[in-house]
Formats: C-alpha cells, sequence, structure tokens
C-alpha cells in the first residue's frame, strides 16, 4: 500500500565548500515525483549551488544525491535523468526553431522521421506547433524562452531543472509564463524543480517551497503555510510585506499567550501563532501582513472584529490596489495596508483619522 507520492529527488546531508567558503550547510530534502518545487533565497544563500549538484554540474563536498531511488554519485551529469533550462536560455541564433529543439538528439540512434516527429510533439507542448522553421534570431524573449523548454523536454527527463528562467523577461510576460510554466507541468507530469529569488514566482508556481538562508533551508512549506505562518522572522520579512509592531508578553499558560501590543492593545493569542524571533532581536514582536486588517471609511459601521484609530500617513494608489501607511498610537514606524479597490470604496486621503478593524488570528508572534 503506498504512503503517497515517492520520492524523485533527495539530498542527504550535503555539504559544499569552495575552500574556506561552507556554500552549502547539511542541506536535508525530499521532493517528490510530479512536484512543482522552488527553492527561494536571496542572491548567494545556495540555491544555484543546490540545483546544480542535483544536476551534476557540481561535486558535492559530502552527503548524498538520490534520483528516482539510485545514488549519483559518480553519475555525470549527461547520465542523469534531468535536463536544465538556464537563465540564458542559451538558444542557437544561427539555428532555425526545429534545429534548436533537436539538438539534444544529434547523438540518438532514432531516425530522421521520428526525431521530426519527436521536435513537433516537444514545440506543441510549449505552444510553438508550427515555428519550427522560424529563425530563432527572430524570436520573442518569450518565444525563446519556449524554445529552452522544449529542446530540454524532447529528451524526456524524470525531472526539468529550471535556474530563474523568467528573470529576463518583462512582468506582463513573466506573468504569463509563470501561468504556462504551471500548465506545462501539469500537462507532462514530471518533477520540476525552479530556483528563483522572485518570492511571488515562488508562491504562483510552487506546490511546495525551501526557503534558503546562507546555505541552509530555513523553511520548507507549501505556498499558503509559508506566507501565513513563517516559522522565523527572517523567512517573514523576506516572504511577501509583514508589518512588525512592538509587543510584551504579560502572561503565559498551556493553551495561549497574552500579549501587550503597541498600538492594538492586549491579546491573547494560541501558541500555533507563534514564531522564532531572529537571534539578534532583544524583545519579541507582532506581526501581520497588510491584507489583513481592513480601513474603516468615516461613514462605515463599526464591525464586529477589534478596531483601533489610526491616521493616514501615506496613500499609494496601484489601480487594483491602494496601499496606505498608518500611524499607530505609541508607535514610532508607520505599518502598510492594502485595500482593493471595489466599486463604491473611497479611496483615504493622507492626513484622515480612520480605524483599523483586525482580527487577533492574523498575528503571529515572534519571539
Amino acid at each position: 500500500m503506498s504512503d503517497g507520492p515517492k520520492a524523485m529527488i533527495e539530498c542527504q546531508d550535503i555539504h559544499k565548500y569552495y575552500g574556506d567558503y561552507h556554500a552549502l550547510r547539511g542541506i536535508d530534502l525530499t521532493i517528490r515525483e510530479g512536484e512543482f518545487f522552488s527553492l527561494l533565497g536571496p542572491s548567494g544563500c545556495g540555491k544555484t549551488t543546490l540545483l546544480r549538484t542535483i544536476a551534476g554540474f557540481e561535486d558535492i563536498s559530502s552527503g548524498a544525491v538520490l534520483i528516482d531511488g539510485k545514488h549519483m554519485e559518480d553519475v555525470p551529469a549527461n547520465q542523469r535523468p534531468t535536463n536544465m533550462v538556464f537563465q540564458s536560455y542559451a538558444i542557437f541564433p544561427h539555428l532555425s526553431v526545429a534545429q534548436n529543439v533537436a539538438f539534444g538528439l544529434r547523438r540518438d540512434p532514432r531516425g530522421k522521421a521520428e526525431k521530426a516527429a519527436l521536435v513537433e510533439e516537444a514545440l506543441g507542448m510549449v505552444g510553438l506547433k508550427g515555428y519550427g522553421n522560424r529563425a530563432a534570431h527572430a524570436l520573442s524573449g518569450g518565444q525563446r524562452q519556449r524554445v529552452a523548454l522544449a529542446r530540454a523536454l524532447i529528451l524526456k527527463p524524470k525531472v526539468l531543472l529550471l535556474d530563474e528562467p523568467l528573470s529576463a523577461l518583462d512582468r506582463k510576460m513573466r506573468e504569463q509564463m509563470q501561468v504556462e510554466l504551471i500548465k506545462l507541468q501539469r500537462q507532462v507530469g514530471i518533477t520540476f524543480v525552479l530556483v528563483t529569488h522572485d518570492q511571488e514566482e515562488a508562491l504562483v508556481m510552487s506546490d511546495r517551497i525551501a526557503v534558503m538562508f546562507e546555505g541552509g533551508i530555513a523553511q520548507l512549506d507549501e505556498p499558503e503555510a509559508l506566507y501565513a505562518r513563517p516559522r522565523d522572522r527572517r523567512v517573514a520579512d523576506f516572504i511577501g510585506v509583514m508589518n512588525f509592531l512592538p509587543a510584551q508578553i504579560i502572561g503565559e499558560t498551556d493553551s495561549h499567550v497574552t500579549v501587550q501590543v503597541g498600538g492594538l492593545g492586549q491579546v491573547d493569542l494560541p501558541h500555533s501563532q507563534i514564531s522564532r524571533a531572529n537571534p539578534d532581536d532583544p524583545e519579541p514582536t507582532i506581526g501581520f501582513r497588510p491584507e489583513t486588517m481592513t480601513l474603516i471609511g468615516p461613514s462605515q459601521p463599526h464591525t464586529q472584529a477589534r478596531e483601533t484609530e489610526a491616521v493616514i500617513d501615506e496613500v499609494v494608489y496601484y489601480g487594483d490596489m491602494t496601499y496606505y501607511d498608518l500611524r499607530l498610537e505609541n508607535v514610532p514606524e508607520p505599518v502598510r495596508i492594502s485595500m482593493r479597490n471595489v466599486f463604491g470604496r473611497d479611496v483615504q486621503a493622507v492626513g484622515t483619522r480612520t480605524r483599523l478593524a483586525w482580527s487577533p488570528g492574523s498575528l503571529v508572534l515572534f519571539r
């Protein structure tokens, strides 16, 4: 009886040194078959190094990499059941689209007609059916990215490794390609491993995300859990926007902690809403996301939620959303609140004294 999806990639206590520099520090990680998995973190955190060790482009100093249950020690990159799409795409401008896609088949013993059929199949997967005779240098950035994907998929790898493949695209094209990659991964059903420093990209595309700092994994979780309940303040700071308020713990039981929160007052929080502070944080803090609190207009009635008075310090209008920086009483720094611009909701002005509705369920205590 199966216990769920099997492990496709296993990283067991991986360490990687470059001289004295400890790039990967005891990575233990299992990536499931058919999963869209992301390695997320700031530049220099080790995410690309980890991807390259899986691909076989980097040797490891100690530990083990297994793919589909087989140890990859001494298995070169070109013999692993993986393929990689690089940030630069590495498209050959002097070749046609079909020739670029077929490049990985150059040592394949199959006949010309069979190879041509595989090229058409791969182009169809990425939405470029009929583009085979196009000159590669005449393609748009998004089309070149699709050609790189088709070239990687034509070899039918068990794992597709993606090293920041969307970073060169403009925002609109990047968002479109995020959706296309999700659809493609579901269509082909193979394991995708994405490296990115873009938090939104990882949240949108991934089944699970490993957040990395300084060569280690700080938290591995599903996107919703990672966003709503970060394990520590460093993860909370890195994923999206989070406000922080000063806090003082005034009581604790087996079920909850009683906290005095700057600008909000006293609140009881269950232990499930407690995360770790950073080692250099001298005092507890409370965190909350901008969209978890609501600005109440002057003419609106009181709500069932808790309410706090605030003064609007800044307003930034984005079309679909308005961001407000609010001053709370006895809090030195403003907090940011986001409000969707639905029909009938006016944008409030700078200097307005307003009300902020909130629920204790939106708060995370870092201690």
